[in-house]
């Protein structure tokens, strides 16, 4: 019964991640729409606000994390549940929810929309650039350089595609939409408190630790994936050899395999809420990034998603099959 709730029934699921991912590729995500995700943000902030204070910052942290994610999860099953329950036409209601669960999950479009608009605007001016690259990264962006607002952007392009892609597609086929919309909110818990500065350092600690082990596979599914999208070698070689030069135990894994394709270096020191964090370098070439460097990671971007996107849904489909099969 839960593998049914979790997975649907039919062919439902797979059709849904087709329509949802298809719908991102046309929409990306439209400002006119309200979107869960900031939701999510309004509930971590309401709870960091009353908990991250006195003592026992690091409890009061752990079960504001594990109360949200307990609830995503939960609420997300119980109303795939009763949706499963509905007679046709109205059982339509669980597809329809799928695939808004899917549209909203996936940010490929939009982040792809936001770094070729970094590269317009810094080609403009360094002013312009730095306000737009603000829009998609954490780090203070006040004095980057020319060459520091494009390394950001890729960077960012880079590990996003895990956080923002590959992620959310590997937790849709091992847990269905309650495990893909939990694995949101698991990414937003970590992108607003799971920082190491003095404010965020203890309360911050298993949000960050929770966000670590959704990501720990699919940040390196990410890098063999871009490795095939480019068809290049060196981008492994990369992987392997740069991929633990960063804080985070995943995100240097998708920054290597691109800076192995593009052939340069990212990483290096970045002041984040005013405190300076010398971040280990990872490549060696620090060449000039151009426009040409932008579009190359975009295809590979996109190529790796449409093979992940693939991949899912023939695991979906597969599972399908097989509960027919023992119907």
């Amino acid at each position: 019964m839960l593998e049914i709730l979790i997975l649907g029934t039919g062919w439902s699921l797979p059709i849904a991640l087709l329509i949802g991912w298809i719908l991102d590729l046309l929409l990306g995500d439209p400002q006119w729409l309200p979107h869960p995700v900031v939701g999510f943000g309004r509930m971590i902030a309401f709870g960091e606000k009353r908990l991250n204070r006195g003592r026992y910052r690091r409890t009061k942290g752990a079960m504001l994390a594990v109360s949200l994610i307990a609830l995503v999860f939960a609420a997300t099953l119980l109303i795939t549940f009763l949706f499963s329950t509905l007679n046709p036409p109205l059982s339509t209601l669980n597809s329809l929810f799928s695939i808004l669960i899917v549209f909203f999950c996936l940010a490929g479009t939009t982040l792809i929309r936001e770094v070729k608009a970094v590269f317009m605007a810094v080609d403009r001016s360094l002013d312009e650039g730095r306000r737009q690259v603000a829009r998609i990264v954490g780090r203070d962006t006040t004095e980057l350089s020319a060459q520091e607002v494009r390394t950001a952007a890729l960077e960012t392009l880079a590990e996003n595609l895990s956080d923002g892609v590959i992620a959310p597609l590997f937790w849709l086929a091992l847990l269905g939409t309650p495990g893909m919309l939990t694995y949101k909110m698991i990414n937003t818990l970590d992108s607003m408190i799971g920082y190491r500065t003095e404010r965020y350092r203890r309360f911050g600690t298993w949000a960050a630790r929770i966000d670590d082990a959704a990501n720990y596979i699919p940040a390196r599914l990410t890098a063999l994936l871009m490795a095939a999208a480019s068809l290049s070698l060196t981008s492994l070689r990369f992987s392997l050899k740069y991929g633990r030069n960063h804080a985070s135990p995943n995100s240097g894994w998708p920054e290597a395999a691109l800076a192995g394709i593009l052939d340069c270096r990212f990483g290096g020191p970045h002041y984040y809420f005013g405190q300076l964090f010398d971040k280990p370098y990872i490549g060696t070439n620090d060449r000039p990034l151009t426009t040409a460097d932008m579009r190359t990671a975009v295809s590979v971007n996109r190529k790796a998603e449409i093979i992940m996107v693939a991949l899912t849904a023939a695991l979906l489909i597969c599972a399908a099959v097989l509960h027919l099969l023992h119907l």
